[in-house]
């Protein structure tokens, strides 16, 4: 795979010549709205085919994977112009093998809103091992509050990916609540309601694991919260089901604030199975304008994950958003979250070339807004999630997660495809 930045006078015409592939095969790899809107800065990911095949009458491609010791979400993801479905016609040309060699094994989850395009979440979910609904709440009593994920567990189990139960400390607002997770944390009763509805609800609707998005857990209920993992992790064991924790990305262990004090490492370890690190968010909402994930600090958090978890028990997590902000920045200024995609369109319509921070390994560009309002984009692009997931290779980590799947950003699945091994769990 090559990653090529485009440069003034770039045409994919010529990046076809350039590279000896088709036009067709730039155009679906990286689905671009519009082949002739091409921004300075751009990323543009080529891959050249080792072996194709020729569709013939009859053909399916359970039948082309079986004559060639392939799988059908293998060539799914090969050939993305298929958008996660069989439609194959006499004549229709597939890839069944690139010349890439990717390098080591990543299980690959994501969350996911309920309400996600369908053919977006049809066309993602071949280069996924697991798909996270968000999310289950609960009350301070224990009971439990479903969101409405039957559609996204029956997709994921219809396409070989485990879908696993997350429980977040959501109120009644959608926001992260210390009090709400607190009172459950200090009331035995409340925890064996709550516990016995988890295990009860991923057993009839197929969940294949659990996960706990705890957030903003008070430093008072730090022990607390490591025993109720604990006590989840027993409840689920018998029925095989593992448990994994998103954790704040925490660099030490005594690192103030109200994200990290509550998220000790040490005794979650001991308490799941797995682990996100939730490393994004430098960049965010209410800061002043950087990387979202700057790698940098990524392979900071993960090197002080490491010295209380083995590297088989941590995802590492990835961000497919970007923030727009105003500049200069002021205290109470706040960014706009915008998609990977839709910030390569932003630069294109404001005629913005696209810069790269070669230390956070992060595309960013400026450009003046239809008021006159100067501003500031960083988002993910080829690149900077090529850096991503060749750290969590070079760390032999379990796997990766993001952060979400709700906005299509087709470069980062060519780029994980061409770089690691995708896990099929099922």
């Amino acid at each position: 795979m090559d990653i090529h930045v485009v440069q003034p006078g770039d045409t994919l015409y010529r990046l076809a010549r350039q590279y000896g592939v088709s036009m067709d095969r730039l155009l679906h790899d990286n689905q671009l709205p519009d082949p002739s809107q091409l921004v300075v800065g751009q990323t543009i990911v080529i891959r050249t085919p080792a072996l194709t095949y020729t569709v013939k009458e009859g053909d399916t491609l359970w039948s082309i994977a079986q004559a060639h010791a392939s799988t059908v979400r293998t060539l799914l993801r090969n050939n993305p112009n298929l958008q996660g479905k069989d439609l194959l016609y006499p004549g229709q040309v597939l890839v069944i093998q690139y010349q890439d060699r990717p390098q080591g094994l990543l299980t690959v989850n994501s969350y996911a809103y309920p309400w996600i395009d369908r053919a977006l979440l049809t066309a993602t979910l071949p280069y996924l091992s697991q798909l996270t609904p968000f999310a289950h709440r609960f009350t301070s009593d224990g009971t439990l509050i479903a969101p409405e994920d039957e559609v996204l567990i029956s997709s994921a189990l219809q396409s070989g990916v485990a879908p696993l139960l997350c429980l977040a400390n959501l109120d009644e607002n959608d926001s992260f609540s210390s009090q709400l997770v607190h009172q459950l944390l200090n009331c035995d009763t409340a925890q064996d309601k709550l516990i016995t509805a988890i295990v009860k609800q991923a057993q009839s609707k197929g969940y294949r694991g659990v996960d706990v998005d705890f957030e903003y857990v008070y430093g008072e209920d730090a022990e607390h919260y490591a025993n109720f993992l604990s006590r989840l992790r027993q409840a689920l064991s018998p029925m095989g089901l593992p448990l994994s924790a998103a954790l704040a990305a925490k660099t030490r262990d005594d690192q103030p604030g109200r994200l990290y004090e509550g998220h000790d490492y040490g005794r979650i370890a001991q308490a799941v199975d797995y682990a996100l690190l939730m490393t994004y968010d430098w960049g965010y909402v209410s800061g002043p304008p950087m990387a979202v994930a700057p790698l940098p600090q990524v392979r900071e958090v993960v090197e002080y994950a490491l010295t209380h978890f083995r590297p088989q028990q941590l995802y590492l997590g990835i961000p497919n958003y970007g923030y727009n902000w105003p500049i200069p920045f002021k205290e109470g200024n706040r960014a706009v979250s915008v998609g990977n995609q839709q910030a390569v369109r932003l630069a294109w319509d404001h005629h913005a070339a696209i810069r790269f921070d070669q230390t956070a390994q992060a595309p960013w560009f400026r450009y003046v807004d239809e008021n006159g309002q100067e501003r500031e984009v960083w988002f993910e692009d080829a690149r900077s999630i090529q850096a991503k997931v060749k750290l969590a290779l070079e760390y032999g980590l379990h796997g990766v997660g993001y952060w979400n799947l709700d906005r299509p950003f087709p470069q980062n699945w060519v780029v994980l495809a061409s770089t690691a091994n995708i896990a099929c769990l099922m």
